[in-house]
């Protein structure tokens, strides 16, 4: 069963274009994955500190396997110092 998750990150008012390359360097490694079926990234265009995920994965075998590649554990890695706020939420389709 296919999994969504958007996730929110809130960049520090000095870090916003530090955050975007990272996250941007997320999107085509991400969306090269075995069960990766979207993987976006949006900027908030009224709030440009705000950037937005929308990933859906074929199912949590898939997001767990996106969790151990060496691109998402860069992102983990280095995110903290950029970020101000994150939170996720799991989607359902309707």
């Amino acid at each position: 069963m296919p999994l969504t998750k958007k996730v929110v990150f809130i960049a520090k008012d000095e870090n916003i274009s530090q955050m975007k390359d990272l996250l941007t360097a997320m999107v085509k490694p991400s969306q090269e994955e075995d069960g990766c079926l979207l993987y976006e990234i949006y900027q908030v265009i009224h709030n440009p500190k705000k950037f937005v995920v929308i990933e859906t994965w074929e199912d949590e075998k898939a997001l767990d396997g996106h969790k151990t590649s060496a691109h998402y554990k860069h992102y983990k890695a280095n995110f903290e110092p950029f970020c101000a706020d994150k939170y996720s939420e799991e989607l359902a389709s309707l």
